[in-house]
């Protein structure tokens, strides 16, 4: 699983060795076979030549392999990609991410459903998920509210262990220490990305934060570290891969997958902008002072990588089809 601990031993590289093996070893022998995997680079010219962050609609689980593989051989340039805490749960799986320069990201819905998992050998239910996380959420914007009826008292009252850090119900709340754990994973996370930053690797990040064929809303955190680092952010729209890789094999089928590059949003072309230094990402105070500059800058982003994928991932109407409660945590 992913703790503290192991956050701390992460560590980037800026010519990655595994992601060169996975590259000669799979990718490569798998894309080449015939009929084979046609890989397509649409206005690459676009992409800076200083490190960018890449911000693409995420619509299978592995449509960022071709991607990162192809931008290797085209431009020498290694990549660093954002993903989800959930990923490390398998020790194999999470011992893959460390080698290939993935960038583990958490939530507080992340911490909560995984001391629920080891507290109570079970996930929570919706309804106490949802009290939980409400309560953690209030706590963190410096709320005064009482215990969740819905909470089990031995989530409440037990002494432990939470994700590497101390939870003593005599001295702090649960959401206290929730909160608490929360803040110190992520400035352990973005200290990867500044790290990633300083070895001159490109980032990774899907703004919809799950996978969905059709284009889903995006969510703050990509506007928090683009602001943060003041990196520009080239949009990509990714059409094909989930035909390559309809299921959770990481062989792909034959077809072509296409990714087309819109211009960079530099500072300058931002519709709304928080200058660096003046919030820390991902704590409560900066999405509570700048929740709609936040929120509209990755709107634009959206907005421009929507173009750029065939018509069948564009968003769809009516809403969104996202996964709801615990389960796409862990």
């Amino acid at each position: 699983m992913l703790d503290l601990a192991r956050m701390d031993r992460i560590t980037l590289s800026a010519e990655p060795l595994f992601q060169r093996v996975v590259a000669y070893l799979l990718l490569i022998p798998n894309y080449s076979m015939p009929p084979g995997v046609r890989i397509v680079l649409e206005g690459a010219e676009k992409i800076p030549k200083e490190p960018v962050i890449f911000a693409m609609n995420h619509t299978d689980r592995y449509n960022y392999w071709p991607f990162m593989l192809e931008h290797w051989r085209q431009h020498g340039r290694f990549i660093a990609t954002w993903v989800k805490g959930k990923y490390y749960e398998r020790p194999s799986v999470g011992f893959f991410m460390e080698l290939t320069n993935n960038i583990p990201t958490v939530s507080r819905g992340y911490i909560i459903t995984r001391d629920l998992l080891s507290t109570l050998a079970r996930r929570p239910t919706d309804a106490e998920y949802r009290a939980l996380r409400d309560w953690v959420d209030a706590t963190a914007a410096g709320e005064q509210r009482d215990a969740p009826a819905e909470a089990p008292r031995v989530v409440l009252e037990t002494p432990r262990d939470i994700l590497g850090r101390p939870f003593d119900p005599r001295h702090e709340s649960y959401a206290t220490a929730i909160d608490a754990v929360f803040r110190a994973m992520m400035r352990r996370f973005v200290a990867l990305n500044e790290e990633a930053s300083a070895l001159g690797l490109d980032l990774l990040i899907f703004p919809q934060g799950t996978r969905s064929r059709r284009m889903l809303p995006g969510r703050p955190g990509l506007s928090q570290i683009a602001m943060h680092l003041e990196r520009p952010v080239v949009p990509v729209g990714c059409s094909g891969s989930d035909r390559c890789y309809p299921s959770g094999s990481p062989i792909a089928r034959p077809g072509e997958i296409v990714y087309r590059f819109g211009a960079p949003l530099r500072r300058e072309d931002a519709v709304a902008w928080v200058e660096r230094g003046s919030f820390e990402p991902f704590t409560a105070e900066a999405e509570r002072d700048h929740a709609a500059e936040f929120q509209a800058y990755v709107d634009d982003v959206m907005a421009r990588i929507e173009p750029l994928v065939d018509p069948e991932y564009r968003f769809a109407e009516g809403g969104d089809t996202e996964v709801k409660g615990s389960h796409r945590f862990v």
